[in-house]
This record gives structure tokens, sequence and C-alpha cells, in this order.
């Protein structure tokens, strides 16, 4: 076998063909010419003429990794609409990748990269062997949490059996990987923690713990842009009230709170200096001239910058 090629097809190629081929539509469809001047271009590990992004996207070779990452990187760049990653989309070529050079255990991450991601590979709900270490290693499928920990639940299987998938995962990958794949998960990154709720753990509110921590999020940004930005306060009122999509419910509310002479006089005074001295409503109602939707992008668990997306009624200055 030589370095781009293989003898034979295997599904772990038609799956890395699979994923560059939705990247590839994702992007636009640039042409193969146009993905190889991108490359050029660019700060890439590899040089790829058109015919090697062709071949790689259709899968009649097995390139090099530094081919793959090059190719990857710029599809990903040039993914709009929703935007990626580039360097969240390499990282999940690379277990891709291996898996056609190395077999079942190249898509196995090391105990470094385990430490170093998040999730477990999982997003597209197709099973992956992070996401089977996920479920294996997490002892809420052979135990009861105590109810001070989690919800009580009823154990899906034996404390035997979870310990026996825990040996064999330590006899064929180690103890250090076996170590670290169940502190991620007793630290809160369990398979499942996106949607916030597997197996029972969940907050007692956390809808409403997940909005205060948004809203609270959405002020700490309010208050770097009201310290750099001169008269923004007075443009976002602007904003708001010609802003004809805002909910009508939500109009009211705000235009119901305009009519408190006192809360407007309070508000007027907002400063990063003076928001502690301002009263909860004045923070509600300056969040709603300044914020006109924000709303979680990223899984649950995540930095709040990670995990809301704001959209502004006036938009942040470009650099």
């Amino acid at each position: 076998m030589t370095a781009d090629s293989v003898s034979l097809p295997n599904e772990a190629h038609q799956e890395l063909v699979r994923a560059l081929e939705e990247l590839h539509r994702a992007a636009g469809r640039p042409g193969m010419r146009k993905v190889s001047a991108l490359i050029a271009e660019g700060d890439h590990p590899a040089v790829v003429s058109h015919e090697g992004v062709r071949t790689a996207i259709k899968g009649l070779t097995v390139p090099r990794w530094e081919t793959v990452k090059s190719i990857v990187a710029v599809l990903a760049a040039a993914c709009v609409d929703p935007p990626r990653d580039p360097t969240a989309e390499v990282t999940r070529f690379l277990p891709l990748w291996r898996a056609v050079r190395e077999g079942e255990p190249g898509g196995m991450k090391s105990a470094r990269e385990l430490a170093l991601s998040q999730g477990w590979g999982a997003d597209d709900g197709r099973w992956t062997a992070d996401a089977l270490v996920g479920m294996v290693m997490n002892p809420v499928l052979a135990v009861e949490i105590d109810p001070s920990l989690a919800v009580p639940h009823k154990p899906l299987i034996t404390e035997d059996e979870w310990v026996q998938g825990g040996v064999r995962l330590i006899e064929d990958h180690g103890a250090e990987f076996a170590l670290r794949a169940l502190l991620r998960v007793l630290k809160g990154d369990y398979l499942g923690a996106e949607e916030g709720s597997p197996f029972g753990y969940r907050y007692p509110d956390q809808e409403a713990v997940d909005m205060r921590t948004a809203f609270l999020f959405g002020c700490d940004r309010i208050l770097q842009r009201l310290a750099a930005e001169p008269n923004l306060l007075q443009r976002s009122i602007s904003a708001m009230h010609a802003d004809d999509t805002m909910d009508r419910e939500e109009r009211i509310e705000m235009l119901r709170a305009e009519a408190d002479p006192s809360l407007v006089r309070e508000i007027m005074t907002a400063t990063p200096e003076t928001w502690d001295e301002l009263s909860e409503e004045a923070h509600h109602q300056i969040f709603g001239y300044l914020v006109k939707e924000i709303r979680p992008v990223g899984r649950f668990g995540l930095p709040p910058e990670q995990r809301y997306r704001i959209t502004w009624r006036v938009p942040e200055p470009t650099v």
C-alpha cells in the first residue's frame, strides 16, 4: 500500500468519504481548482493539486493526513450558513482518517486527546467509539445515584456488567484512558449532556437556571459595550422602537415600563460604573433595549460565550 492509496475500499474509508462529501456540500460545492488555490494561499500543511482534491473527496484514494487536514480546513472556512470552526472540523476528521489507516483502534482518542476534548463525538446521532466509552464508563447505568446528587432512576445494567465493561476498556486502551473517561463523566460531561438530562440527571428547575445564566452573560456583554460605545443605549432604544419584527407582548411590556418616569430616569443614568446601583427592573429594561435575542447554540455546560449567541439591536462595530 502506498502513502496515498489503499488496496481495497473499506467501511472506514467510505465513512471518511461521506464526511468529506458532506463538508464539501456544506461549503457550497466549490470547484476543485478553487479549493486547491485556497489551500495554496493559506497556511496549510500540504500543497494539494485540484486532482488531489478531487480524488480525496471522491474516495479514489486515501490521502496523507496533511492533505485531508488542508482540504477540511479550507472547506470548513467556506461554510457560512451555518458557519463551521475549521479547528473543530479538523479535530472531527482525524479519528475518521486514522480509522482508515489503523482499523478500529484508530477511531479511538488517546488518553491525552480525551482529556483535551469536549463531548463524546455523537452530535450527529450516530454511535462512535467515543460515545460507547462515554456510555460504558457512566456509573449511572449500574447504580441508583444518591438522591442528593441526581434524580432517582432505575439502573439499566448490573454492577457486575458495568465493572466488566470497565475492565475490558482498561485491557484494550489502558487504565489512564478509562480513568480520564470516568472523570469526565463525573464532572458532568456525560453522553447526552447537550440535552441536559440523561438517565434522570437534571436540575429541579434547569430551564430557569439556564435563562438566568443567559441574562447574566448578556448583562456582562452589555457593560462591555456601554464602556466602549458612546450613545449605545440611546441608539438601541431607537432601534427597538423601529423594530417591526418585535414580539407584540414583549413590545407592550417594554412600553408599559417606559410609562414609569422614575424608571426611565434611572435607565438613562446607566453606565458600567452605576450598573450595580440600578434596580433589577432597570437591568431588564436595558437588556430589552440592547438585546434583540439571546439563545443557546452550544451544548449545556459549555462556558456562556460558547453556549449562547446574542443578536444585538445595534450590531457590534467591526474591527
